[in-house]
């Protein structure tokens, strides 16, 4: 083979340890492959005999490459909120915000949420652009800090601390002890798990008598109640919209279980339940964009 054949190859050799490091980093398979694309374009233009150490250098170059990206989508940021959920039928290509869209692959973006858990990509979009680096480096691929440092511009004493402060952020704090935390957890997954299905009787099973939902504004089409009461009211309505179901996961929500609904992983709507007697008592659906920066999001413990 000759140099540029050899080079390809060894590229082709860690293409799937940066996707999959960019992947966790951006959360978008689109703007994954396009950061590794640049990589190898930087890599082929200085040639082998400029890097000593391969598999480093990629992986710094594809990071601060992601690190442009976050930092310039949380400059721009502008999440849309409310009932602009895609159709079941688009469940798996849905993002909701562009992130899916022409050049990109639905099923790989499905993949990605699924590989990494919808809750944790959802955490993960909260943090800052040096943490979530610093926190998918070296918890997600034993990245050492002397090599982070450089790449968030921070000490190896620094990057460690924002590795620590994401990690933190990820874990969360739950407000109940153990064994209640563990109890509305079943209840919570219940509930999801009927509301996916549409099952009605399994929602009557799960939701308490005099059970009450209420909602924001932007969760609802116009002109429906913001407040719905009794088993059977809450469950026919849960069943008429449980299409957003699909695109749920449990998540700790203000230290208790809930519900985040994030299409592609992008945060729309966030369910806070209440659990009480071993059955859903009320649940909050949260749409507003200023409340829902206002919540603190944490993944729940395998």
């Amino acid at each position: 083979m000759d140099r540029d054949e050899v080079l390809a190859a060894r590229f082709e050799a860690e293409r799937g340890r940066l996707r999959a490091v960019a992947q966790r980093m951006l959360g978008s398979t689109g703007e994954a492959e396009e950061a590794v694309q640049e990589a190898w374009l930087r890599l082929h233009r200085a040639g082998p005999d400029e890097v000593d150490n391969l598999p480093g250098w990629l992986t710094t170059v594809v990071s601060r490459l992601c690190l442009d990206v976050l930092r310039a989508r949380a400059v721009r940021r502008e999440e849309p909120v409310g009932d602009a959920l895609p159709d079941a039928a688009g469940a798996a290509a849905a993002a909701g915000d562009g992130t899916v869209g022409e050049g990109t692959d639905p099923e790989r973006e499905a993949l990605l949420v699924e590989s990494v858990g919808r809750a944790l990509l959802v955490v993960l979009d909260r943090l800052g652009p040096a943490e979530r680096v610093a926190f998918v480096l070296h918890d997600g691929f034993a990245v050492p800090f002397e090599q982070i440092a450089p790449i968030v511009g921070r000490t190896p004493v620094a990057a460690k601390k924002l590795a620590s402060r994401a990690r933190q952020r990820v874990r969360g704090t739950a407000a109940l002890a153990p064994e209640r935390l563990a109890g509305h957890r079943r209840v919570v997954e219940a509930f999801l798990a009927a509301a996916r299905g549409g099952d009605l009787d399994a929602l009557l099973a799960v939701l308490a008598p005099d059970v009450v939902r209420r909602a924001d504004p932007a969760a609802l089409p116009a002109g429906r109640s913001l407040v719905a009461r009794g088993a059977a009211t809450v469950a026919r309505e849960t069943t008429v919209f449980g299409r957003r179901a699909r695109f749920g996961a449990v998540a700790l929500v203000d230290g208790v279980p809930g519900i985040v609904i994030a299409p592609g992983g992008r945060l729309r709507l966030v369910l806070r339940v209440a659990v009480a007697d071993g059955r859903v008592a009320g649940y909050e659906v949260v749409a507003d964009p200023a409340r829902l920066a206002a919540l603190e999001l944490a993944v729940l413990p395998g």
